[in-house]
C-alpha cells in the first residue's frame, strides 16, 4: 500500500469522511478544546477586531466559528488542502454565516495563498505541519514573509524529539500521541524549527508550553 505524506492526502479522504458526516472528527478531535485552546494563543498575542486573521489550514473552522463572530466582517480569511471540508463547516458552524463571505475560503495545497489580499496582520496555522515534511514549513515561511508585508506575527505548531538520536525512532509525546520523522505525524528537531524560522526572515520565539496533542507552538515575528 503506498505511503501518503499524511492520511489528508489520501485518495478519497475528504469525500469518505464528508459523506459519513465527520466534518468535525476528520481534523483530530478535540474540537471545542482546540478551537478555544487557537482563540486563545491568538488573543495572547495580541489580536484585535480590526485585525485581519489568515487560518492556514482551517478544517472545518473549528477556529473561525470562533475568530469570525470576534473579528470585523470579512477580516477572516482561511485556507486548507480541502475547500470542500471549509465550506461545511462554513455552512453548519458558523452563529451568523454573512460575516464570513464564501470567497474568504480558498482552498490551497501548496501554501501560493492565492487571492489572500495583502493586509494579513496575523497567521496561525495550528496542527498543519504536524502532518507535513519539514520542507513543507519551509515553503510556507518563505510564502508568508514574501506575501503578507502587514504581517505582525504568525503563530504555527510542531511536534518535537528531544534529541537528534531520539529523533530517528518514534517518540511518545507528553500527551500520548506517538510522532515519527518519516511518516505523519511528524516530529522535529527544535534547532531545526528555529533554523528554518529564522531562516525564512522571522525572529522565533519558542514557547514551552504544551497544546492539544503535545504540540509546541511557536511564535514567528517578521524582522
Amino acid at each position: 500500500m503506498a505511503q501518503h505524506i499524511s492520511p489528508y492526502h489520501a485518495p478519497n479522504f475528504y469525500a469518505d469522511s464528508l459523506a459519513k458526516g465527520r466534518h468535525r472528527d476528520i481534523v483530530g478531535g478535540r474540537w471545542d478544546e482546540t478551537g478555544r485552546a487557537q482563540m486563545a494563543l491568538l488573543l495572547d498575542e495580541g489580536l484585535l477586531p480590526d485585525h485581519h486573521l489568515l487560518d492556514i489550514g482551517a478544517g472545518s473552522l473549528r477556529l473561525g466559528c470562533k475568530a469570525v463572530p470576534y473579528l470585523d466582517p470579512g477580516h477572516y480569511w482561511a485556507t486548507d488542502l480541502s475547500g470542500a471540508l471549509m465550506r461545511q463547516g462554513h455552512a453548519v458552524e458558523l452563529a451568523d454565516p454573512t460575516r464570513l463571505p464564501a470567497d474568504h475560503l480558498i482552498e490551497d495545497a501548496s501554501f501560493d495563498f492565492p487571492r489572500i489580499p495583502d493586509t494579513i496582520t496575523h497567521a496561525i496555522a495550528f496542527a498543519v505541519f504536524t502532518h507535513l515534511p519539514a520542507n513543507h514549513l519551509r515553503r510556507a515561511l518563505l510564502q508568508i514573509r514574501t506575501r503578507f508585508p502587514a504581517l505582525q506575527k504568525l503563530l504555527f505548531t510542531v511536534f518535537l524529539a528531544p534529541d537528534a538520536a531520539s529523533s530517528l525512532h518514534p517518540v511518545k509525546q507528553p500527551d500520548g500521541v506517538v510522532t515519527h520523522d518519516t511518516r505523519a505525524p511528524y516530529h522535529m528537531l527544535a534547532a531545526d524549527v528555529l533554523h528554518l524560522t529564522t531562516a525564512s526572515g522571522f525572529s522565533a520565539d519558542l514557547r514551552p508550553n504544551r497544546l492539544p496533542r503535545g504540540q509546541i507552538l511557536l511564535v514567528a515575528t517578521p524582522n
